[in-house]
């Protein structure tokens, strides 16, 4: 397993570290080099420890079971716009979005940090994505986004930081 906090120069927090140490504690169930598990058979393998951190965790793709996060409000603060999460803290500042095959082919990457950028008070994006997937190195490609991303400075998000794990 592979992360890496963008920006670079920011630290990570306690809350980061234990969300690490859960994708490690799975880490053998999930590894994609040994396995093609679609992402939300992944989300089941972490359901309990981010639960136990108080993570509110989508268990199904029911409309019942999805975690939405608002985006824009109305009149009466009525929530017009919402978008869906893996997972999201309890407090509202972390989101987890975790992907498989999708990552870097349809970059669905690009769409999770758009999201998570527009996504109210949240201000970390914890992206999984696979080491490897059908011989695309998606972390690394994801990666080195990030990377020229925080480093040329032209687009500055809205974000403390974005964790990228690769498992």
């Amino acid at each position: 397993m592979k992360y890496q906090l963008f920006p670079r120069s920011r630290g990570m927090t306690k809350e980061l570290l234990e969300i690490i140490k859960c994708f490690e504690s799975v880490e053998v169930a999930i590894n994609s080099a040994d396995n093609s598990l679609r992402s939300d058979e992944v989300l089941e393998y972490l359901d309990k420890s981010l639960s136990d951190l108080s993570f509110d965790v989508e268990r199904s793709k029911k409309n019942s079971d999805k975690i939405r996060v608002p985006v824009l409000f109305g009149q009466n603060n009525n929530i017009d716009k919402e978008f869906n999460a893996d997972a999201l803290s309890v407090d509202g500042r972390i989101v987890i979005e975790i992907e498989a095959g999708r990552a870097t082919e349809n970059n669905q990457f690009l769409k999770d940090i758009f999201q998570a950028c527009m996504m109210f008070e949240v201000e970390y994006l914890v992206l999984a994505v696979r080491e490897i997937y059908r011989g695309h190195y998606d972390f690394d490609i994801v990666y080195t986004f990030l990377e020229t991303l925080y480093i040329s400075g032209r687009i500055t998000l809205p974000l403390k930081g974005i964790l990228l794990i690769g498992y």
